[in-house]
C-alpha cells in the first residue's frame, strides 16, 4: 500500500535542527524530501559532532529518508535549478536567516506566482515580523525567552532541558501545518504561505507554567522534582538505586502510604494531609520517604509500588536507552544506512497498524546530485561542469 505522502515532492532549503526534523516526519509518512545543501560542508548540522559512530548524533536523527543536492544559490545557475526543482514540488520549506530566500530572489510573491499550488513554509526562530524578528535564535536563546531556563533546574541553578526542546517544538508545529496545508490543498485547491517560529512553538508549551504565573505564589524550580505536586519525582533507595514516583491524588497518596511505606496513619499527618501542604513541606516529606527507603533496595521497593499501582520509574542513562526493555519487546529499534554504515533508528513514534514507515538512509552530502540534474533535463557533461564551476 502507498505510503500516505508518497505522492508528495518536498523541497528543503533547511539547515540545524528545527526544519529537518518537520521534513523527516513528513519522509517517514512517504514524501519525497529533496534536502538542498550547501556544496562542500554541506548542512552545518552535519558537524556538530561525529558521535553517531562518525556520523553527527543531531543529523542522524533528523534526515533519513532524504535525498541531497548541493547547489550554490548565489549563482544564477544554482537558483536556476533550484526554480526548476520547485515547479515539481508540493512543499517548500525553508529555515534560512531572516530575509535570505527573499535576498536570493524567492520571496513570497514570486513563489505564489509561480507556482500557485505550493504550499511555502517559512520556519524562523522568532516569527516574520517583531522586534525580535532578525535574533538569532539558537535553541538555549529561545528557552530563555520563553521562560523555559526559569523554570527548569534546581532551586539554586537554573538550566536549560536536555534535550533542544524549541527546535522541536519549531519542527512539529511546522509538520502538523505542513499536512494541514495539504488537507486543504486537497479540499479547497490552492497553495499557502505557512509562518511557524521556533519562539510561537515553545510559547505554546510554556501554557501550564504561564497560567501558573498568573497566581500569587511563583512556580519554584524544583529540579526533577514537579513544582506542584508532592510527592512527584526522584527519591535514594538504600542500595543506591533512585526510583522516580507520582502521586495525583489523595487516593494515591493513601495507598502509597499504606502498601510503599506500610505507615497508613502517615497519610492523616497534618503536614501532609493534603497536596497543597505537601507542597509547602516539599523537604519535610522527602526526609520522612527517604528514611523509610534508606531500609529497603530499589527492588524492594519497585514490587511495593506495583502492589500499590503508584506510578513510578527508575532512573535510566543514556547507555541503557537502545537496551531499553519497552523498546525492545515491541521491536521499535530498526537500522538505516548511512555514509558511515547501519545505525539504530527509532520507528516513528505513531504506529499505524495499515502502512509500514519509510526508513530509508541518512544521505551523504549532494549524494543524489548527479540523479536529481538528470532527471531535470541536465546532461552528463553539464553536471559536470556545473561542478567545475561550483555550482553543485
Amino acid at each position: 500500500m502507498p505510503l500516505p505522502l508518497s505522492h508528495i515532492t518536498v523541497v528543503s532549503l533547511e539547515q540545524a535542527i528545527a526544519a529537518p526534523l518537520a521534513t523527516r516526519h513528513l519522509a517517514d509518512l512517504g514524501a519525497r524530501v529533496i534536502k538542498v545543501e550547501r556544496p562542500g560542508g554541506g548542512d552545518f548540522a552535519r558537524h556538530y559532532d561525529a558521535a553517531a559512530r562518525g556520523l553527527c548524533s543531531h543529523f542522524a536523527w533528523a534526515n533519513r529518508s532524504k535525498e541531497s543536492i548541493t547547489l550554490e544559490l548565489k549563482s544564477a545557475k544554482g537558483k536556476e535549478i533550484l526554480a526548476k526543482l520547485l515547479e515539481r514540488a508540493d512543499v517548500f520549506v525553508q529555515n534560512l536567516a531572516p530575509g535570505a530566500v527573499e535576498r536570493l530572489g524567492f520571496d513570497d510573491q514570486r513563489l505564489r506566482g509561480d507556482y500557485p499550488d505550493i504550499i511555502v513554509c517559512h520556519l524562523s526562530g522568532y516569527g516574520a515580523d517583531g522586534p525580535y524578528r532578525d535574533k538569532k535564535a539558537y535553541d538555549l536563546l529561545v528557552q530563555a525567552e520563553t521562560g523555559v531556563v526559569a523554570v527548569t533546574g534546581s532551586e539554586e541553578d537554573a538550566a536549560k532541558s536536555g534535550i533542544p526542546v524549541a527546535d522541536i517544538a519549531g519542527g512539529m508545529y511546522a509538520y502538523s501545518s505542513i499536512l494541514a496545508a495539504l488537507l486543504q490543498r486537497e479540499r479547497d485547491g490552492g497553495g499557502c504561505v505557512l509562518h511557524v517560529s521556533l519562539f510561537d512553538g515553545l510559547c505554546d508549551w510554556m501554557g501550564f507554567p504561564a497560567y501558573y504565573a498568573l497566581g500569587d505564589t511563583p512556580l519554584n524550580r524544583t529540579g526533577a522534582s514537579h513544582a506542584a505536586i508532592a510527592p512527584y519525582g526522584p527519591y535514594t533507595a538504600g542500595d543506591g538505586r533512585t526510583i522516580l514516583f507520582s502521586i495525583q491524588s489523595q487516593r494515591e497518596w493513601e495507598q502509597f502510604c499504606a502498601v510503599v511505606l506500610e505507615m497508613p496513619a502517615f497519610a492523616s499527618d497534618t503536614r501532609f494531609a493534603d497536596n497543597t501542604r505537601r507542597v509547602q513541606n516539599r523537604a519535610a516529606l522527602q526526609e520522612e520517604i527517604e528514611s523509610v527507603f534508606a531500609a529497603m533496595t530499589g527492588r524492594q521497593i519497585t514490587e511495593r509500588m506495583e502492589r500499590g499501582q503508584i506510578a513510578y520509574a527508575q532512573l535510566r542513562e543514556l547507555d541503557e536507552f537502545w537496551e531499553h526493555p519497552q523498546l525492545l519487546a515491541r521491536s521499535r529499534v530498526v537500522e538505516v544506512g548511512s555514509p558511515v554504515g547501519p545505525l539504530p533508528a527509532l520507528l516513528p513514534a505513531a504506529v499505524n497498524e495499515t502502512w509500514p514507515p519509510r526508513l530509508d538512509a541518512i544521505p551523504a552530502t549532494g549524494e543524489h546530485t548527479p540523479a536529481l540534474l538528470a532527471e531535470l533535463g541536465y546532461r552528463p557533461e553539464e553536471v559536470e561542469q556545473l561542478g567545475q564551476d561550483g555550482v553543485v
